[in-house]
């Protein structure tokens, strides 16, 4: 499982032309799923984006020191297949380590459901379809978490 944190004062989603997830101060989630993830995987990077200390305390300082849930901040998740492309060989990209679309939907789905226990609010995008993401970047800090299936 791959997935690509944003820290953001405000993101959305739109799908169609209509506003499907829209966030203010938090987390911008990039997931892609694996044909190999399971639990395991899903737990453990729910766990580190809910607890990795990427805000500042109050006071304004420069150490990171406050979770997203510390913060009360707010999560939009967005399912990207596309974090999974290979581009070592040709010129075009293979995505064979991409779960199948019933698959990654069962596991994504999983996923924003484990981060809702956090009491956070919590926006998505659409499963599969074509969207259009806008952020205001905060910082920008933006990581990559990879949890491989063991």
């Amino acid at each position: 499982m791959r997935v690509v944190i944003q820290r953001v004062k405000s993101s959305q989603v739109i799908v169609n032309g209509e506003v499907v997830g829209k966030i203010g101060r938090g987390l911008n989630l990039l997931v892609g799923i694996a044909d190999t993830d399971t639990d395991t995987e899903l737990e453990w990077i729910a766990r580190k984006c809910l607890e990795l200390r990427l805000f500042p305390d109050e006071d304004g300082g420069d150490r990171w020191q406050k979770s997203v849930q510390e913060i009360g901040g707010e999560l939009l998740v967005v399912s990207q297949f596309t974090l999974y492309g290979d581009c070592r060989k040709g010129r075009r990209p293979s995505f064979d380590r991409s779960a199948t679309l019933s698959l990654a939907e069962e596991l994504y789905n999983c996923f924003v459901t484990k981060l809702r226990t956090s009491g956070l609010q919590v926006e998505t995008g659409k499963f599969g379809a074509m969207m259009q993401v806008t952020l205001e970047n905060d910082g920008p800090v933006t990581l990559i978490l990879e949890r491989e299936a063991e």
